[in-house]
């Protein structure tokens, strides 16, 4: 009797044992899934799947929260890292790396929940109670607005998130500031600047439209020859100065002709009246002259 109660409390153990570190920690793990898994959709991430994966969904959800997803795989070295060195690893990387995995996670919330009209004292629910505060986010009426400041790590190559994953859409809130200008402008039109800054160095101003006057009449000079091959007669150089440019026009045009007399010409005269008078009569040949 005292064996078979053994053997039956060792069973009981064992089964205790069993769902200790099998069921359990695999339901938690169901649950968080669900609640990625709500989370995902409201952010437009493409595929239910993703947030059943191990490690993947971790990383999408760093993702989301304008953090480089490769820090998951980073901190999952490291640990393996210090688990595998002893004492040095066992006492001091792996409470290290608990303690960063930590904070980042801490800071992605922090931004997820700004994206879901959440204000950042909610992150304290999340450092205690990770579960209740991906519950409330999952199932609550909010939406996803990812338009939010920008993190102020986007530019650093190690935190900022520059990566593209199919399926998984951009946060423009990932994207700081670039050196020298403000924060990005909402769509639309923006207020219009105050004063006329100074063109650029090299830049013209378009002509305005309308008639542009024909060039000027002038001579172009021809175009340099080519640089003669190694031996060649050089032939001879052209002059630099141009021409004289023709004369111009007479800007006076010509007097019109004079008009024509107003008055007509005076009649002919009348001839005379009187016929002229005949001749005398011949001398008589007889008589001999006087």
């Amino acid at each position: 009797m005292d064996d078979y109660y053994g053997y039956g409390l060792s069973g009981g153990a064992a089964i205790a044992l069993i769902l200790l570190y099998t069921v359990v920690p695999l339901a938690i793990y169901a649950l968080y899934a669900w609640f990625y898994m709500m989370i995902f959709e409201k952010a437009g991430v493409q595929g239910k799947w993703r947030a059943w994966v191990p490690v993947y969904n971790t990383m999408i959800f760093y993702k989301l929260g304008d953090l480089s997803p490769w820090i998951v795989l980073y901190l999952f070295g490291a640990g393996v890292l210090g688990a595998i060195i002893p004492f040095l690893g066992w006492f001091l990387i792996l409470p290290l790396v608990g303690i960063a995995g930590r904070v980042v996670e801490l800071i992605a919330a922090w931004r997820v929940g700004l994206k879901v009209q959440k204000d950042a004292v909610w992150v304290i629910l999340y450092f205690f109670l990770p579960p209740v505060w991906l519950g409330i986010n999952a199932f609550d009426k909010s939406r996803w607005n990812p338009n939010i400041q920008p993190a102020s790590w986007a530019g650093n190559g190690f935190l900022g998130d520059r990566t593209v994953w199919d399926g998984v859409p951009v946060q423009p809130a990932a994207v700081g500031p670039q050196q020298g200008y403000g924060a990005p402008q909402q769509p639309g039109y923006g207020a219009p600047q105050q004063g006329y800054g100074a063109p650029q160095q090299g830049y013209a101003p378009p002509a305005q439209p309308g008639y542009a006057p024909p060039a000027a009449p002038g001579y172009a000079p021809p175009a340099a020859p080519a640089a003669p091959a190694t031996g060649a007669p050089i032939p001879p150089v052209p002059p630099t100065t141009p021409p004289a440019p023709p004369a111009a026009p007479p800007t006076t045009p010509p007097a019109p002709p004079a008009a024509p007399p107003t008055t007509p010409p005076a009649p002919p005269t009348a001839p005379p009246a009187a016929p002229p008078a005949p001749p005398t009569a011949p001398n008589d040949p007889t008589q001999p002259p006087a």
